[in-house]
């Protein structure tokens, strides 16, 4: 009997540690994208474009317009 609730006792932190990981990246990315405007400046300019102030702030935009409609679309 011990045994069985120590079993089920971990199962159900093992299903609600994942799902508690997963909202929290879910949120921790949401805040803090994996692309910053230093990184696309960098990519820009590596690219041999010469990168204004309001192409990178389109291009940051249209990111994070990108991404909320992907996490909605879920």
């Amino acid at each position: 009997m011990l045994i069985l609730v120590f079993v089920i006792g971990a199962a159900l932190g093992v299903i609600g540690g994942f799902f508690g990981a997963r909202q929290y990246m879910k949120r921790y990315l949401a805040d803090n994208p994996p692309i910053s405007e230093d990184m696309m400046r960098q990519m820009m300019m590596q690219m041999g474009q010469k990168p204004s102030e309001k192409k990178l702030n389109q291009m940051m935009s249209s990111m994070k317009a990108q991404s909320k409609k992907a996490a909605k679309s879920k």
